[in-house]
């Protein structure tokens, strides 16, 4: 699926299953949220914290999919075509960063 395709898929699944947009404000206090439960397993699968039994059955992929969809769903409301956002953001990261990560000792 391309990404301007999966913005009409939210879009016609909210038009139609979810009625409307939550507004603007909303979706970024979602978003926010959502980012946060995918930084909670990360914490617990990748870093050194502890999982709960209320974390056994969480599903990362399923997490980064809701904070996709909530991301999906502000680009609509905003107008912003993501396909367009992301090129336009790869080009400016391959000029600025052409030379910088190569000579970052700490990637070595």
């Amino acid at each position: 699926m391309e990404i301007r395709e999966a913005q009409q898929l939210v879009d016609n699944w909210i038009k139609t299953t979810g009625i409307r947009y939550f507004n603007e404000l909303t979706n970024t206090a979602i978003l926010m949220e959502e980012v946060g439960e995918v930084a909670r397993i990360m914490a617990r699968q990748y870093g050194e914290q502890s999982f709960k039994k209320s974390d056994l059955e969480v599903n990362l992929a399923d997490e980064m999919a809701d904070v996709l969809f909530v991301l999906i769903c502000l680009a609509n409301q905003t107008g912003i075509d993501l396909t367009e956002a992301l090129e336009k953001n790869m080009q400016k990261k391959s000029i600025r960063d052409a030379e910088r990560h190569k000579n970052n000792e700490k990637l070595k």
